[in-house]
Parts: structure tokens; C-alpha cells; sequence
């Protein structure tokens, strides 16, 4: 008996065993075609030539930063990896929704409570942030709870469709264990439509689009929440193809309490538009990670959060309360773990700004935040 002949066999037939299993999801999970996404997305200002575009020039990386690109790659890829495990908090969820709270669960995923009512940011529930179960970025953190331990929310609101943001398996859940209506800017639609979500809980957006939960039959105790689709600095894109659909922050506007959820976006002039026409706002959630001097455009730094948040509160740094987002549960770029959050804080000091960085499960109520806490030292 040839052992060495059948242990090679063995091994080939788990080789592709793992490739097929590492690609036999992908064309579902990218999504839907351009030709489904187009009907819903031609009209709109911003979309030209089937693409659409930011309003400010933007580029998705600077000229000439191949060579940048590859020494990073070479040389810093594993630098935003943290030293130690990142701390995970269980999360304490009241029966009823308060006033104003933020629940962070990583990266960009958040439950917000705005005047009795829950909203839900960019779910991501998957380990890895692909089209790939087994291939692509994975959690440096895991997920703080099941996400069928979450409580009733009132809507689930997509700021665009990149990976780390909209998550195939994730959406698939909700529709079954929720009943809320999913928030997304154009173009989005035909991506959940493709993944089975019914049209009746689909509500696609402009720029400047608003909807009320009342108009959706969703009022509580008399009160309502208006959502706005507000403009953003990014792109888009799940396979070889960019911005066939339109990316987005969202303001979330009760009768008391008023919050912005940035989602991932550059700096743009449209923060202080948002704050004159919508704000000031009570909480901003804004991201601070990712960031690189190869796309300036398209992801902020964590000075120009801070200086986001001012915008947003239409001048004055010293209103509301600023969470960051978009750091800590995913390693995307070159920085080391724990700098954008060591960043905002100084700046945060130096513009009189308030912040507060849970951690992944906490929850943060702006009129009763925790001793300050500097857990991220310890970790990154």
C-alpha cells in the first residue's frame, strides 16, 4: 500500500473541499446585479452614467499610492491586531427604551434608543466581513450577543453596501427574528429583495429623503421618529464593480432627542448642513478607524470626527455627546489598534468636546455615563 500516495489524495480532496466551500456562497452573498439595482437607483442627482457620485471631489485613493500601498501590506499588516483579548461586555438591555442610549456591538453595528424607540445601525453579525465565510477580515472581538437576543427594534437603518456594513447572513436573520422595516439609502433594495427580504420592509432613500415610523404604522405612545437619509463621503461596491449604489449617514430626529449615525464616511461639508437643517444633535456616532493617508476622501481621521461632531452640533464642540464608531472589532487598515481611539480622546480634550468609548456590549446613557474609563490601554 502506497501510504504516501494516500494521504496526498486525502489532502487534495480537502483542498478543494475548503475552496469549494471557501466560494460556493460568493455570488449570493455580493448580491444583486447592476441591472436589478439600476431601476431603483436612475433619477437620483448623483447618479450619472450608472454610477453615483459624491458632491465633493473625491477619490478613493491619491495618485501614485501603489508603492505605499504594497510596504504597508508587506510590512503592517498584522499592526492593528490587538496585544490581548478585546473586552466584551454582555449587554444590559432595559425593558423599555430610553430617552437617549447607545448600545455599541463593534465596528459600525449599534442599537440606539431616541424617545422610547430602537434603532438598529449597520447589523453585522457573521465573523468575517466577505463575501467568503472562510476568507477575509475576521472579528478581533466576538459578537457581544446572539442576535436573536435582541430586543424588539423599530427599524434597521444601512448607511451603504460594503461588507463591513451589510452582512448577507445577518439580514436573512433579522427578517425572520424581527419585524422592523430595513432604512436604506437607493440601490440597497435590490440587494435585500435578493436575499428574500419582503418589499413591504424595504424603504429606499436619497439624500435628503425622510420617513417618518408613524407612515410606517410604527408610532409608540404618541410619539414619532423621522429618519433622514443625509449625504455622506464614501463609495460603494460588493464585487469588481463601484458605486452602483448610493452610500449614506442617517439622522434620527425624535420629539425630545435627536441622534446622527455617521456610519463610514470622509469629511465633507455636509456635517454642518445636516446640523443647521436637522440638528444640534444629542449623540453622534461617528467613525474614527480605517483611516490612511492613501484615501483621505473616503474615511476619516479621528481629528476630523471631533471636528464632525462640532459641525453637527452647529459650531459648538461642547454639545451632545460623541461615541466613536468603525474601530476596534475589525483589522482595515495600517494603523495600530488602539491609535484612533487615543487620538480622538486628545482631540476630544483639546475642543471641549464629550465622548465616551464602550466597549464592545456596553451601554452608554448620556445622563448617567460611567466614571471615565480608559479600557482600550490595556488592550492595544
Amino acid at each position: 500500500m502506497n501510504v504516501r500516495k494516500i494521504f496526498g489524495v486525502a489532502a487534495g480532496a480537502l483542498g478543494v473541499t475548503w475552496v469549494v466551500r471557501a466560494v460556493w456562497d460568493i455570488p449570493s452573498a455580493i448580491g444583486a446585479s447592476i441591472s436589478a439595482i439600476q431601476p431603483y437607483a436612475a433619477g437620483a442627482a448623483t447618479y450619472r452614467n450608472q454610477r453615483f457620485h459624491n458632491t465633493e471631489p473625491s477619490t478613493q485613493l491619491v495618485a501614485g499610492a501603489g508603492p505605499s500601498l504594497l510596504y504597508s501590506a508587506l510590512t503592517k499588516r498584522n499592526v492593528g491586531r490587538p496585544r490581548v483579548a478585546v473586552p466584551v461586555q454582555t449587554p444590559s438591555v432595559p425593558a423599555e427604551a430610553a430617552d437617549l442610549a447607545v448600545t455599541w456591538y463593534g465596528h459600525a453595528s449599534a442599537l440606539i434608543e431616541v424617545d422610547g424607540y430602537r434603532i438598529l445601525t449597520d447589523p453585522v453579525w457573521s465573523e468575517r466581513v466577505s463575501p467568503s465565510p472562510l476568507v477575509g477580515p475576521a472579528r478581533l472581538h466576538p459578537v457581544p450577543t446572539p442576535l436573536s437576543e435582541l430586543p424588539p427594534v423599530d427599524a434597521v437603518i444601512i448607511s451603504h453596501d460594503h461588507y463591513d456594513h451589510l452582512d448577507k447572513e445577518t439580514i436573512r436573520e433579522l427578517v425572520v427574528g424581527q419585524s422592523a422595516p430595513f432604512l436604506v439609502p437607493l440601490g440597497i433594495g435590490a440587494h435585500l429583495r435578493h436575499w428574500g427580504v419582503p418589499d413591504h420592509r424595504i424603504i429606499e432613500l436619497d439624500w435628503g429623503g425622510s420617513i417618518s415610523l408613524a407612515a410606517l404604522g410604527r408610532e409608540r405612545d404618541g410619539t414619532d421618529l423621522v429618519l433622514t437619509c443625509t449625504e455622506a463621503r464614501h463609495f460603494s461596491g460588493r464585487g469588481l464593480v463601484r458605486n452602483t449604489t448610493l452610500w449614506a449617514s442617517w439622522s434620527i430626529v425624535g420629539p425630545t432627542r435627536r441622534v446622527y449615525f455617521g456610519g463610514d464616511t470622509g469629511y465633507t461639508k455636509a456635517f454642518a448642513e445636516a446640523g443647521a437643517a436637522l440638528g444640534p444633535f444629542d449623540l453622534t456616532l461617528l467613525p474614527i478607524g480605517a483611516y490612511d493617508e492613501n484615501w483621505p476622501d473616503v474615511h476619516m481621521n479621528p481629528e476630523e470626527a471631533v471636528r464632525s461632531h462640532a459641525d453637527l452640533c452647529v459650531g459648538d464642540p461642547g454639545h451632545g455627546l460623541l461615541v466613536p464608531i468603525h474601530w476596534a472589532t475589525f483589522n482595515l487598515a495600517f494603523h495600530g489598534w488602539s491609535e484612533p481611539v487615543r487620538r480622538m480622546v486628545e482631540a476630544a480634550r483639546a475642543a471641549g468636546t464629550t465622548v465616551a468609548v464602550p466597549m464592545p456590549g456596553q451601554r452608554i446613557d448620556p445622563n448617567g455615563l460611567p466614571p471615565r474609563d480608559t479600557w482600550w490601554e490595556d488592550v492595544g
